[in-house]
């Protein structure tokens, strides 16, 4: 059952092979035997988990289901949830209980799935590694003396693991993606704005996007048909038509054009990941594909701008925790100023402090136009050379990560080489294309290799049926790992 397909096990629960209780409850049970080991939950709540799903099976008994009613659906930690703790993965938030529902669980709850518990991430959504988090590190369930990738690390342990069915996550530099791809599991992050961001707790409000993680495509198509959705609430969600973005997984990919970008198969490609991404691309001429070679000139620049851009809108963005209104504040202090000083002292992490006085810096008087203004100029050359790229190809492939998973602590000392592990992902952010990773392969140490699928905006429904085709040909997405 753990390794079951959502449409399955949605086709279960309707034929009431199972019921939506006993399905919680054995993920339930799987999540006390393995959390332990893998750090991938902060919160879970037994007794919301199991009323959900009593009430699923009641709705499924009276005939008002829909696809993913009493489906147990785990929820990153920087979605607000009502009555659950929603920590960001920071001491900063270590006691705020959501008064309200972000969009995507409102979405969920609608659709009838069950709240599984909240997953372990990088604090506030900074790193790549999930080794920020103030709850701990979460492992890899490949290797527990390896990093899940960030943010949505817990996330992506949970699923690879099959400590749930699914996952919700986010990517605001690669967050969805990365962690996918040193997982062994499908992770999409949509087009800027399909996603609405209500209630997910801001880090960089122009880049920050949510998306599913799951087995495979066909299960994130499923996640994204609840998930995304015109919200009146944020203002750059998109006013669109719903849309089913599993509608074209059957279609062939005769004749489909697949870009590949000459910069990211250079310098910095581990050799094992090269040759995992060779042999998925051998697979899709098998499948009728074409490949032609396209160049990304300004991808060399994603990182430094990244590093501009986001750093710049977390300071602006966290500037509300403060100890006033909720969460952390120092237990003593002598005055107002010294209060806030020693609250977020102590409530913000290393990275988040790093991020916050770097933003700071870029958009102070005399240093905003030679970094900030420079930064969102170069943000505009990198989306246009995915314009021209676009007119000679249909999809972009290549590698989500330059390397497998590193080992725990490997990278915590230095942020730079942190920092470029998100390399091939950035730029999509930046451009706020739809981009995905699914399992390859593996690495010569046993550990996950992602391929990274890149679309234009708006073809996520394209990009599954690519990805579904693959999984159709592969079982990589079918493997799990074994000894946890």
């Amino acid at each position: 059952m753990i390794n079951t397909s959502l449409k399955e096990l949605s086709a279960q629960l309707a034929a009431k092979k199972i019921s939506s209780v006993e399905l919680t409850q054995t993920f339930l049970d799987r999540i006390r035997e393995l959390n332990p080991k893998l750090n991938a939950f902060i919160t879970i709540d037994e007794n919301k988990s199991l009323a959900q799903a009593k009430a699923a099976d009641a709705l499924i008994a009276s005939g008002k289901a829909g696809p993913l009613t009493g489906i147990p659906v785990a929820q990153k930690d920087i979605f607000c949830a009502e009555g659950w703790l929603s920590t960001c993965g920071s001491k900063m938030l270590h006691n705020f209980v959501s008064p309200y529902d972000a969009h995507v669980i409102e979405q969920f709850n609608h659709a009838g799935a069950v709240n599984l518990g909240k997953t372990n991430m990088d604090e506030f959504a900074m790193g790549s590694s999930n080794e920020t988090s103030y709850y701990g590190k979460v492992k890899n369930p490949w290797d527990l003396d390896a990093v899940p990738g960030g943010s949505s690390g817990g996330s992506a342990a949970a699923v690879a693991a099959r400590l749930c069915p699914a996952a919700t996550g986010t990517d605001t530099g690669g967050s969805i993606r990365q962690p996918a791809a040193l997982t062994g599991i499908t992770g999409i992050k949509p087009t800027y704005g399909v996603v609405s961001r209500y209630g997910m707790i801001a880090f960089a409000s122009s880049l920050d996007q949510g998306g599913p993680m799951a087995k495979s495509a066909e299960d994130c198509a499923l996640l994204l048909n609840v998930m995304a959705g015109f919200d009146a609430r944020d203002s750059t969600s998109l006013e669109r038509e719903k849309e089913d973005y599993g509608r074209d997984l059957e279609q062939p990919l005769k004749g489909l054009r697949i870009g590949l970008p000459k910069e990211y198969f250079a310098a910095g490609l581990a050799a094992d990941v090269a040759q995992a991404i060779e042999a998925a691309l051998a697979e899709y001429r098998k499948l009728g594909a074409q490949t032609v070679e396209v160049s990304l000139p300004n991808s060399k620049l994603a990182v430094p701008v990244y590093y501009v851009l986001a750093p710049a809108e977390a300071s602006s963005n966290l500037a509300r925790f403060d100890g006033v209104r909720y969460g952390y504040r120092a237990p003593e202090y002598s005055d107002l100023m010294d209060m806030y000083q020693k609250t977020r002292s102590q409530g913000f992490g290393a990275e988040v402090k790093r991020r916050i006085m770097i933003g700071t810096y870029v958009l102070s008087a005399g240093y905003y136009d030679a970094y900030y203004l420079k930064a969102q100029k170069l943000r505009r050359l990198i989306a246009q050379d995915f314009t021209n790229a676009f007119a000679q190809c249909d999809m972009i492939m290549g590698p989500t990560a330059p390397t497998t998973a590193f080992n725990l602590g490997e990278k915590s000392d230095d942020p730079v080489s942190m920092y470029l592990s998100d390399i091939y992902t950035i730029a999509v952010n930046l451009a706020g294309l739809p981009g995905m990773s699914v399992p390859a392969g593996f690495g010569a140490n046993g550990r996950p290799v992602g391929l990274q699928i890149i679309g234009n905006y708006f073809s996520e429904a394209k990009m599954l049926n690519v990805a579904h085709q693959y999984q159709l040909a592969t079982d990589w997405h079918l493997r799990m790992p074994q000894g946890i």
